[in-house]
């Protein structure tokens, strides 16, 4: 076990994702506690929409981290690449349409006097594609910043 995670945690690729990650969720709970001056460790770990996209961040990290550690033309990059534009589409897209229909679904179901209860449905599951932009720009650096600076080193040493 001790290996498995010596190796997860000096996989270059992998911290650039994760650390970006991250960094997007620590993010968008900042700016969702000024907006509606609320913190839960759900909306940390397991939060869907808001700014910035951290599955955005996700996946452009990865592609970049390819792209730096196997070259532009490698297959790694052509995997990552394809999933980045799946996952954006899918933020600012379908995921984005299904809180809009979930806004006007949970308002018709408020306005009904037919029903006695009712559950509500989340609205905050897309991106629009600013804070998809934003969530990208976080993708672009963070490679960069695992590249320049092995945060990670502390965390194998402490492993070995």
């Amino acid at each position: 076990m001790s290996r498995f995670l010596k190796e997860f945690f000096t996989n270059y690729v992998m911290m650039s994702a994760v650390f970006s990650w991250l960094l997007a969720q620590l993010l968008k709970v900042v700016t969702g506690a000024f907006k509606v001056q609320k913190f839960t460790l759900n909306s940390l770990l397991f939060g869907s929409g808001g700014m910035p996209s951290s599955h955005t961040a996700a996946v452009v990290a990865l592609l970049i981290a390819c792209c730096i550690k196997h070259g532009p033309a490698s297959s790694y990059v052509a995997i990552s690449g394809v999933l980045a534009m799946v996952v954006i589409r899918d933020a600012t897209g379908v995921r984005r349409e299904m809180g809009e229909q979930a806004k006007i679904i949970n308002q018709m179901v408020s306005e009904s006097d037919s029903i006695e209860t009712h559950y509500s449905l989340k609205e905050r599951v897309g991106h629009t594609p600013k804070q998809v932009l934003y969530g990208a720009v976080i993708g672009v650096c963070m490679p960069f910043v695992v590249y320049a600076i092995p945060l990670f080193r502390p965390i194998v040493e402490w492993l070995a």
